[in-house]
């Protein structure tokens, strides 16, 4: 894996290099949702680099870029980091940002830490403000429970996680950010073969229609900066000059 500084973003590089006679690889766009304090922000930097960082900043809503080759395609996967969800007597407290994410992904990825029932609550009422904001189109969604390395904290057992996901209709996935990084990779490698295989059979039409612009966010510099001031504080300073 190497960090393209010119692309501003993580990519995995196919063996032998790129060729500029090989196609645009499809794009796939993920949008990650959840309450305050649940992981997203870690999940989706495992996903993209296979590390774990434990500090972050609040977030800010980065959208982050990766290649991935999903049964033998390139594919160009988007992942849209959002701010936390909170209910406000009894309904979501979306903001617009937010609702635009939401509508611009083509699959969505819903967490919830099994440290914080109420962030496990807000299921159900995030799920259904996705269909909402997609009507008559069934983007693929998958439920993932974090923290799952905390079990002397827990508040919520793996099976309600499950029901819940079998209930709604969705792919459940237990898993431990800072401990495991198959389970958040196969979250996201769901989707995206998901996505992908509705763009396969969908019309070139349909595409253009769907189109709505990406949500504004920063692209990889922050994550790249937070990788450079763990690495080297000296080389910080250096820079800082």
């Amino acid at each position: 894996m190497r960090l393209t500084q010119s692309m501003c973003t993580i990519a995995e590089c196919a063996p032998g290099g790129d060729s500029p006679a090989t196609a645009r690889p499809r794009l796939v766009k993920i949008a990650v949702v959840g309450g305050s304090g649940v992981g997203k922000t870690a999940l989706v930097v495992r996903f993209l680099t296979r590390r774990f960082i434990g500090d972050y900043e609040r977030n800010a809503g980065n959208l982050y870029s990766r290649h991935i080759q999903v049964d033998g395609e390139m594919l160009a996967i988007q992942v849209q980091d959002t701010p936390g969800v909170q209910i406000h007597e009894h309904s979501l407290d979306c903001n617009e940002q937010l609702n635009r994410c939401i509508r611009w992904a083509d699959a969505l990825v819903i967490v919830f830490s099994i440290t914080d029932y109420k962030s496990f609550e807000l299921l159900s009422h995030l799920y259904h403000h996705v269909r909402q904001l997609h009507p008559g189109n069934m983007v693929p969604v998958v439920i993932v429970a974090n923290k799952a390395d905390l079990l002397h904290i827990k508040e919520v057992e793996p099976q309600q996680g499950l029901q819940l996901a079998n209930m709604l209709g969705c792919t459940f996935y237990e898993v431990s950010v800072s401990e495991n990084y198959n389970n958040v990779f196969n979250a996201f490698h769901l989707l995206c073969k998901e996505v992908n295989k509705q763009q396969i059979t969908s019309t070139p039409e349909r595409r253009r229609t769907s189109l709505i612009p990406r949500p504004k966010s920063p692209n990889m510099q922050d994550l790249k900066r937070r990788f450079k001031q763990a690495l080297s504080a000296k080389v910080r300073t250096v820079t800082s000059v």
